[in-house]
């Protein structure tokens, strides 16, 4: 005989249970994980400059960028630009009662005026790619001015974009050069097991750059210090406008790039950022080429002044990369080579040693046969070539270098 009460189970609508089962689905938590590409979008963001994500399809960039409303508390407002007409960004005309002495304003549409409302938000802007010419021309006031209409998006709104590339984009455009040139261009790729975990319910956490505030000033000082000093030898890079219609599209230099870039630099050094994600910021905003060489140039930068290497040998310290140490220490040897010295001489032998204790010994070659060759007569070998000896035949080619050097 079947029972007289149902369970709570079997009385609930179908959709409710399908509801819940949904609820569970979209129930997870985040984790603190190195995420380059998500660093990168928050630096970005946090230095106000508009970010454009490309990628192919299906790998999450919309997921991204709600993930990061929702970490940084602010409202997600998007928008597909394909599917708009250009007056949905600059405006429609509203005639009032007498347009000869009032003018026609031109009516924002309701989502920028939620945004005003809020005073901040994220303002996604999808499907870029697909956007016809009319609508991309539209879209340059936005995105560089902020203005939709007659009004203006407030200072909390950040904008980020995405798009995917023409070959895999419906009906896609390549950008307009004006309107690349506006953004900060990050390639964006799924990485395996960031999605597996993700899939599992734990996905990385995204949060603004820690920014030292005593390191504002220097932070700006060198971002100016490197841009300035980069364009000032290489002249040519201010302003170099692609040939190709799809390489305009993407990242290239201009002298609104390089302001990019130049606070980029210096939120990323405020905040201690990697080189990789600084990287990524640089080339997303000049392109490859002139982004290799400003980071080229923050390399030199940073490296230790030989004279302070040469007054305190004992407290050195050598940089980690191949490339670099060989720079310090051919500029060691070049100082010792301006103002020949004893102590000098002697201070440099012992930064070979350091270098060879604690590098590649092939790296010491070059610079210890330099340098034995700098040796006055009355200049006594010191202990610290003999260090050297397994290495280079340092000793012998000092020795003959001292013989040959006497009358």
């Amino acid at each position: 005989m079947p029972s007289a009460t149902k369970s709570a189970f079997e009385t609930a609508p179908p959709l409710d249970v399908a509801a819940d089962l949904l609820a569970l689905l979209h129930d997870t938590t985040t984790e603190q994980r190195a995420d380059s590409q998500l660093e990168a979008l928050t630096l970005a963001v946090s230095a106000d400059l508009p970010v454009l994500l490309w990628g192919e399809p299906g790998i999450g960039k919309t997921a991204a960028l709600n993930q990061l409303a929702g970490a940084l508390a602010l409202p997600l407002t998007t928008v597909i630009a394909s599917v708009h007409e250009p007056s949905d960004f600059s405006g429609l005309p509203v005639v009032g009662d007498d347009p000869a002495t009032q003018g026609v304003p031109m009516a924002p549409p309701d989502w920028a005026v939620r945004l005003v409302r809020a005073g901040h938000g994220l303002l996604f802007l999808d499907e870029l790619s697909t956007a016809p010419p009319a609508v991309q021309a539209a879209l340059l006031r936005v995105v560089l001015e902020r203005r939709v209409g007659a009004l203006r998006l407030p200072p909390g709104v950040r904008i980020v974009a995405a798009a995917n590339p023409r070959s895999s984009a419906a009906d896609g455009w390549e950008l307009s050069p004006p309107l690349a040139n506006r953004f900060v261009h990050l390639q964006w790729t799924y990485d395996h097991e960031v999605v597996v975990r993700g899939l599992g319910g734990t996905w990385p956490k995204a949060a603004l750059p820690r920014l030292d505030p005593h390191r504002l000033p220097d932070a700006v000082a060198f971002a100016r210090r490197a841009v300035c000093g980069l364009l000032t030898a290489r002249p040519r890079l201010v302003h170099q406008l692609p040939s190709s219609e799809a390489r305009r599209g993407g990242a290239w230099p201009s002298p609104r790039s390089w302001d990019m870039a130049l606070r980029l630099i210096a939120f990323a050094t405020a905040a201690g950022t990697s080189r990789g994600v600084l990287s990524m910021l640089v080339r997303g905003t000049v392109g490859d080429g002139p982004g290799l060489e400003l980071l080229a140039s923050l390399d030199r930068m940073d490296l230790p002044d030989p004279e302070a290497l040469l007054a305190d040998p004992a407290s050195a310290v050598l940089p980690e990369r191949g490339d670099l140490r060989q720079t310090v220490l051919d500029g060691v040897v070049q100082a010792v080579r301006k103002r020949p010295e004893l102590s000098r001489w002697n201070a440099a032998w012992a930064l070979l040693v350091l270098a060879l204790e604690t590098g590649a010994p092939d790296l010491v070659v070059v610079p210890a046969a330099t340098l034995a060759a700098l040796r006055r007569d009355d200049w006594q070998v010191p202990a610290a070539i003999e260090q050297l000896a397994g290495a280079v035949s340092v000793s012998q080619r000092a020795d003959r270098v001292g013989a040959g050097a006497r009358p």
